[in-house]
């Protein structure tokens, strides 16, 4: 999935929590992102959604990654969260918001897929990667996707340099592909009366620009929206994570 913010009643300032979650998770890809956000004035979480991550089980269903994030801003006590869901993660926060809207202040979408009521992810996805995940999953053993190098290179992380590229790579894990398959109802979502803003990295290829792109295709179907533009390619974790960082306050201000 990607990311995510929260704020505590508690403290005088925004908590921010990014659960990690994504076609392909990292471990520490935040790292640079959180301290900035602290300096910033909030105070930051990343934890990382049901099977991700190296030596995660991947034996997990969409429910699974919802669960992970609802139980650690639960099991936190965290209150009037904004939560940041990037790529796959659009999805899991929407349906976090379904499971506790009391906790969260504002959602925020980062280049993100925003389902549709009764979809499944896999349907968001162009022609091409659907029959290119669906056979990766077949082939990895345990029902997963590592994306090839070259579409990494090419389509997630062009504003980088070789060297760049390629050490991000290491930093990623196969995802899980059963949460891309499984139905989603949303049956609440649409009513929910949680503030809601899409972060567009300008230049984000990952999904194909045009009638498959992120923006307006995705933060369309977010209704009233605030939205927030960010230089930069799908992977501004590693590119500009300062940057992405302030984009994301603003994003998360009220």
């Amino acid at each position: 999935m990607r990311s995510s913010a929260a704020t505590d009643k508690r403290r005088p300032h925004h908590d921010h929590i990014r659960s990690r979650a994504r076609l392909l998770a990292r471990w520490s890809a935040w790292d640079a992102v959180v301290p900035r956000l602290k300096e910033l004035g909030h105070v930051a979480y990343n934890p990382t959604v049901a099977g991700h991550g190296k030596g995660a089980d991947k034996a997990v269903s969409h429910d699974d990654c919802v669960r992970s994030v609802q139980r650690f801003i639960v099991d936190n006590e965290l209150a009037d969260v904004v939560l940041v869901g990037h790529s796959f993660g659009g999805t899991v926060i929407a349906r976090v918001a379904e499971e506790i809207p009391e906790r969260l202040r504002r959602l925020v979408f980062w280049n993100a897929f925003v389902p549709l009521p009764g979809t499944r992810v896999e349907e968001d996805l162009p022609p091409r990667y659907r029959e290119l995940f669906a056979r990766l999953a077949r082939e990895s053993g345990d029902n997963t996707v590592t994306l090839p190098f070259p579409i990494w290179r090419e389509a997630f992380i062009q504003d980088a340099d070789l060297d760049t590229a390629t050490a991000a790579y290491q930093h990623l894990s196969p995802t899980p592909y059963q949460p891309f398959l499984d139905r989603l109802e949303l049956p609440r979502f649409a009513g929910l009366e949680i503030p809601k803003s899409y972060l567009n990295g300008t230049d984000d290829t990952a999904l194909p620009p045009g009638d498959w792109g992120w923006h307006p295709r995705m933060s369309g179907r977010l209704g009233l929206h605030r939205l927030v533009r960010l230089p930069g390619s799908h992977e501004a974790v590693f590119t500009n994570p300062r940057l992405l960082a302030e984009k994301l306050v603003h994003a998360g201000r009220d």
